[in-house]
């Protein structure tokens, strides 16, 4: 009997709308730096990478830059500053909810890997109600590598019970589009995350603009996959040679 098939999100910016928060919790680590605050629109491009990029970015912002052990030093107060005001602004994206309970009840496994520190996320997805639906939940901090080593991408379907092979990605920026891409994955871009290029740039095998469009995405990248499976070798062969 094969395996059911996993879908794996990433966080900020594709189940969560979450830049109110994080932007505002950079925004108090800057101001210790005498640095002036940065709005959500003008930073929202910087998120995605994880507390240490955005710490990074938001220097450069302002033609900064912070030694390796004053960078650890403001991570580690973000951190904390974060985790106390972590849902303040923080929501789910309409329809998330309802995709994930859709995609529940047709027996597909779920899971979360992002670039968030492992405590938050769970945190976070508890607080918003909805860290009961995944097989697991992988932060930055969960396994040796993250983000864009598609080995993290790996260990999360395998430490959530699924196989690699029949497994998609749903995610916002180009980390998340070429994570799946280097583990040889389809993926789902979404349109309303956190990107300072449209995700159908990078080259996504689906675009979604809402998450009530996420299950028609994903079942034909399914169909697909099922369609390739059953296709003899030799037209494989045919068809790549034609092309």
């Amino acid at each position: 009997m094969s395996l059911a098939p996993t879908i794996v999100f990433d966080l900020d910016g594709t189940l969560a709308e979450t830049a109110g928060d994080l932007i505002g919790t950079l925004n108090y680590v800057l101001k210790r730096e005498g640095v002036a605050p940065l709005s959500i629109e003008s930073a929202r491009f910087m998120l995605g990478a994880g507390a240490r990029a955005l710490i990074t970015r938001g220097l450069a912002n302002a033609g900064r830059t912070a030694s390796p052990e004053r960078l650890e030093e403001m991570f580690h107060d973000f951190l904390v500053h974060y985790e106390d005001h972590i849902a303040e602004r923080s929501f789910l994206f309409d329809g998330a909810d309802e995709a994930l309970a859709r995609f529940a009840a047709q027996g597909w496994i779920l899971a979360v890997c992002t670039n968030k520190i492992e405590r938050p996320a769970r945190k976070l997805l508890e607080i918003l109600g909805v860290s009961r639906r995944f097989a697991t939940i992988a932060g930055q901090d969960t396994f040796k590598v993250c983000k864009p080593d598609p080995e993290a991408l790996r260990q999360t379907i395998l430490a959530a019970g699924g196989s690699p092979a029949r497994a998609i990605m749903v995610g916002d920026s180009f980390t998340d589009i070429k994570t799946a891409q280097s583990a040889g994955i389809p993926s789902v871009g979404v349109t309303f995350g956190y990107t300072d290029r449209p995700v159908q740039e990078f080259g996504p095998t689906r675009v979604i603009t809402h998450f009530s469009q996420l299950w028609d995405a994903a079942a034909s990248i399914e169909a697909e996959r099922g369609n390739e499976a059953r296709v003899p070798a030799t037209s494989v062969l045919a068809k790549s040679v034609v092309t």
